[in-house]
């Protein structure tokens, strides 16, 4: 099962975290199918792609409740992307 975690980066009190999407039993530190942002806590800033996060969540990919909280807070939607509704025709 694939998982958008926040993977912790950067030294000793100057931490920072790298948004990843990895398998969700795979440890932080190892490989990651894709890296879809950063941000740091100290200055308040990140950066995440938006396109390719809409794109692992299609594919079954669950956020980390950490990790959906900063993709709220970037204005990225954790859910599924709307389907399509088909109307259906009226008898007459």
């Amino acid at each position: 099962m694939l998982a958008i975690k926040l993977k912790k980066v950067g030294k000793r009190g100057q931490k920072s975290f790298r948004l990843v999407v990895t398998e969700k039993r795979t440890k932080l530190n190892g490989d990651c199918l894709e890296d879809l942002g950063w941000y740091n806590p100290v200055s308040k800033k990140g950066e995440l792609k938006n396109e390719r996060i809409a794109h692992w969540v299609s594919e079954g990919a669950k956020p980390t409740p950490s990790a959906a909280q900063l993709m709220r807070k970037y204005k990225t939607s954790p859910q599924k992307p709307e389907t399509k509704k088909v109307e259906r025709a009226s008898k007459e």
